[in-house]
Order: C-alpha cells, then structure tokens, then sequence
C-alpha cells in the first residue's frame, strides 16, 4: 500500500504559474506509476498527465499538452506537476494516484490508490 498527499494549490491569476507535489509513502515508490487528475465542480474527474516507474514515458491530456508538466523524484518519493499560462477552465480539486502498471493512464478507474486532492482555483 502507499498513501499519498498532495500540496502546492491556491488560487493564481489566469496565465500564472503553479507547483503541485505529491509525496508518497508506505511501499516503494518507485514501483508505482503515477498520475494527476482533477476534477471541477458539477463535472467528472478527468485525466491530466501520468508517468511511468522511471520517468521514460509521460502522458497527457490534449487540454494541458504545452502547458502543464508531470516529473518525479523517486529519491525523494515524490511525483509533481508543474503547471504554466494556467486559465480559469483549469480550477479544480487535483488529485494524484498511483498504480502498480500503467495500463490506461488517462482512467481513473485503472489507479490503486489515491491522494486526498488539493484545490487550484484560477481567477480571470
């Protein structure tokens, strides 16, 4: 089992910057991949970005492709998501989660585990 936590939301002007983190513990980091989520008021929870054990394949979603990007630090159990030119359609609780293989990244419903979320709210 792994327990994650996330941190590093607020609220930022459109077009501003964010660094959300999300630090593990329990078994093995590096045994798991990872991915971020959100999930907006009224709407589903939605697929971000995800990578793999040791960082050689990332993922994600056309809405955040350019902008947003997904690393880990194995080291130091943690997995982050750098987030850039951030727009009001990007106010969400995010969420990270992990999962033994990657095998669907974009689903949730594929993850083991998951963080309790942290709010990004993006003022226009």
């Amino acid at each position: 089992q792994v327990q994650l936590v996330e941190s590093g939301g607020g609220l930022v002007q459109a077009g501003g910057s964010l660094s959300l983190a999300c630090a593990a513990s329990g078994r093995t980091f590096s045994v798991y991949g990872m991915g971020w989520f959100r999930q907006a008021p009224g709407k589903e929870r939605e697929f971000v970005a995800a990578i793999t054990r040791r960082s050689g394949t990332t993922y994600y979603a056309d809405s955040v492709k350019g902008r947003f990007t997904i690393s880990r630090d194995n080291a130091k159990n943690t997995v982050y998501l750098r987030m850039n030119s951030l727009k009001p359609e990007d106010t969400a609780v995010y969420y990270c989660a992990a999962v033994n293989t990657i095998v669907g990244p974009t689903t949730p419903s594929a993850y083991d585990y998951w963080g309790q979320g942290t709010q990004v709210t993006v003022s226009s």
